[in-house]
Parts: structure tokens; C-alpha cells; sequence
């Protein structure tokens, strides 16, 4: 789950030519996620994600769970809502 995207500001400093030093800011954006498996926090560069994965119309797992299981359980879950009688009362939502 996306929580936020946050701006992080780094200041460097380089040695130019003539041995003068300039002070010059880079700002880059990270994400901020809820792993949908455990439920811990993590971050991830913005620019190195695709545009549409930085929605909570998918699923996003940490470093620490083993994401092809998560993807499998969540396959089944999936299956399990195919296979339900059309009388059900339960939603067919974001399990």
C-alpha cells in the first residue's frame, strides 16, 4: 500500500577546475509503501519504480517476505472469488 511520497534533499559539494568548491542540492522523491503481506514499512526510490505500480491498485511486498508466495496465495484468493455461487453476499473488492 502507498502511504506517501516524500522528498529527500542531499547537498554535495565539488572542486571545480580552478580548485574553487561549489555547493550545489539534489532532491529525489521516495515512496513510502506498506508491505500487504507482513504489514512493515520500506521505501523505495520513485525513479526507479514504473508510474503505474505507485497506486494501491496493486499489491507491493517488502524485501523481507518472499513476494512469488505472496503473489501465489493471492492467485488463489482470486480463484476462490471465481468460484463462488452468484447468490454470494460478500464483495468482490480488494481482498
Amino acid at each position: 500500500m502507498l502511504i506517501r511520497i516524500d522528498k529527500e534533499i542531499t547537498n554535495h559539494t565539488r572542486v571545480s577546475k580552478l580548485g574553487v568548491e561549489h555547493c550545489y542540492v539534489r532532491e529525489r522523491s521516495i515512496a513510502v509503501f506498506r508491505c500487504d503481506n507482513c504489514g512493515g514499512g520500506f521505501t523505495r526510490p520513485r525513479g526507479s519504480m514504473d508510474p503505474k505500480r505507485l497506486t494501491n491498485n496493486v499489491f507491493h511486498c517488502c524485501g523481507n517476505c518472499d513476494a512469488k508466495r505472496f503473489a501465489q496465495n493471492k492467485g488463489i484468493e482470486k480463484k476462490q472469488i471465481w468460484d463462488m455461487p452468484a447468490s454470494s453476499l460478500k464483495t468482490i473488492g480488494r481482498i
